[in-house]
């Protein structure tokens, strides 16, 4: 039998419905059942814990038919190690994350765990990565709202199939990412604006203001400065996100690179390479100079290879900004 302690634990985790830290705390009553010699007991609840985390990782999103291409469901897989960002915003991040593992806990003084927050920052920076990391660490499907989408092809009736993705966030828990959230977040008393686009800013609004779900709820924005003023206190919180620092290029490349990488490697003028390019652009270099690398039998990514890569997507950057 689980010890009263361990009893406890199971039923907070339960209604605090903190599935990681009841099959945790079930993991740690096989192992007590274990020494008290029932062998065979805590070889079957470990079996069963083993098939609710693959029941959990295989569970399929049921999607309205008209959401269908409007909301990208898939389960992450990136870890935590996969975003290279400043000491400050990583520790933000890990805070959402401690937050939401240990909601039942603020609940229990009447507090809320960060659940709805608002990314900053120019393309490429890491703000799509922190989505999925956010999924994969709080094990949570990752669901991606096409905004663009939803505001160009349905016009008209964009409200309405607001209403609905709010609706789906409070019947199936996930994290929800709301990208190029501009497309709907524009100050309203901007003169190009319409008054669809009004009517539809200010459905968001009220959604998101009354949303209590459980579920994660994500926007991100490459162009802060024309979002509504409104939207700020809407969320929990709200973090900026910049291109590379040296040191963040360095780690970036040595992550994607790994054993691809080169002995000796020199980094002084591939870092400079890299300045002025999104995370996002350094990772694809490094990506396109190991492929070069294999099909030309080096096998290791020198610094010249990489240079060579660099300054294609430093090129493609010029071309973009002509």
């Amino acid at each position: 039998m689980p010890t009263a302690e361990q009893l406890k634990s199971l039923i907070r985790a339960h209604f605090g419905r903190d599935g990681e830290r009841f099959l945790t705390v079930a993991l740690q009553v096989a192992a007590h059942e274990a020494q008290q010699g029932h062998g065979a007991l805590a070889h079957e609840i470990r079996d069963l814990i083993d098939r609710a985390r693959k029941d959990i990782r295989l569970t399929e999103v049921r999607l309205p038919q008209d959401l269908r291409g409007l909301v990208l469901s898939e389960e992450s897989k990136a870890p935590k190690s996969s975003l290279v960002v400043p000491a400050n915003l990583g520790k933000r991040v890990e805070r959402i994350i401690h937050e939401y593992r240990q909601q039942h806990k603020l609940r229990n003084y009447g507090l809320a765990h960060r659940r709805k927050i608002l990314l900053i920052g120019p393309p490429g920076t890491g703000k799509t990565m922190t989505a999925h990391i956010l999924a994969h660490e709080l094990k949570q499907s990752l669901h991606t709202v096409q905004v663009d989408k939803l505001v160009t092809k349905f016009m008209g009736e964009t409200s309405a199939k607001l209403r609905q993705i709010f609706d789906l966030i409070q019947q199936q828990p996930g994290v929800y990412f709301f990208d190029e959230f501009d497309a709907i977040g524009g100050e309203r008393t901007l003169d190009n604006d319409v008054g669809e686009m009004r009517r539809v800013l200010n459905a968001f609004l009220q959604f998101i203001e009354q949303d209590a779900s459980d579920s994660v709820i994500i926007a991100a924005t490459n162009s802060p400065k024309i979002l509504d003023r409104a939207l700020f206190r809407r969320f929990d919180d709200v973090l900026y996100y910049e291109l590379p620092s040296e040191t963040e290029r360095k780690v970036l490349i040595q992550n994607v690179l790994g054993s691809y990488l080169a002995p000796g490697f020199t980094w002084k003028v591939v870092l400079s390479d890299c300045n002025g390019l999104s995370h996002a652009e350094i990772d694809q270099a490094c990506r396109d100079a190991t492929k070069q690398a294999i099909l030309t039998d080096k096998v290791k990514v020198n610094p010249e290879l990489l240079r060579q890569m660099l300054k294609e997507r430093q090129a493609a950057r010029q071309g973009q900004n002509r």
